[in-house]
């Protein structure tokens, strides 16, 4: 596995009912600055892509934002965009998704909507498929991913997905812990993730 130098972040373009949300995207961006790593998100700067891009930024890190052309005015405010370091305007999902996988060498997933969904999801599909072996973790604040590993378990249970399948994720309950984690995990060199629990 791969030293670990940029991280993809997948969260919201809003907040959340919950403040340990934005508390928890201001910790992994600060985190991320403090161990020198890099972030690729989505872009945006409303919501909590908005919060840890800023985090990483105001903590000296360095910040690459990829974006489709027609979320511009969806997912981020007129003007905010320029503190990024690289701001890569793409011509649609697709290609957004496929940007960050390739400059990512480790996933999170903060708490956010069905899009925040599927993009987990995706890498999670493609590590089974074994098209990567870099690091997936559910930030679960507040639990948020719970009602997912259960799913997960579920899918287990029932026979269509084998316990030890590639692209479990770690699922890592306090944001200070997630990026020594990646760190960790990717140190150690092991091909097949496992479920971590730290609440």
């Amino acid at each position: 596995m791969k030293n670990i130098k940029t991280i993809c972040v997948y969260c919201g373009a809003s907040l959340g009912k919950e403040a340990e949300f934005k508390a928890a995207a201001q910790a992994l961006g600060k985190s991320i600055a403090d161990h020198k790593l890099r972030l690729v998100y989505g872009g945006g700067t409303n919501g909590l892509m908005g919060v840890v891009s800023a985090a990483v930024k105001d903590n000296g890190g360095e910040v690459v934002g990829v974006i489709p052309e027609f979320l511009l005015k969806y997912e981020a405010s007129e003007g905010t965009l320029e503190h990024l370091d690289e701001l890569h305007v793409v011509e649609d999902m697709h290609t957004r998704k496929r940007m960050m996988f390739e400059q990512a060498d480790a996933f999170v997933t903060l708490p956010g909507g069905i899009g925040t969904l599927e993009e987990v999801i995706e890498m999670m599909t493609w590590a089974q498929i074994g098209q990567h072996t870099k690091p997936i973790v559910l930030a679960n604040i507040s639990n948020f991913w719970e009602p997912l590993t259960t799913l997960l378990d579920h899918m287990i249970d029932s026979g269509f997905l084998k316990n030890d399948y590639g692209g479990r994720p770690l699922v890592i309950a306090d944001p200070d812990e997630i990026v020594p984690t990646i760190l960790d995990f990717s140190s150690s060199k092991r091909a097949n993730v496992a479920v971590v629990s730290k609440h």
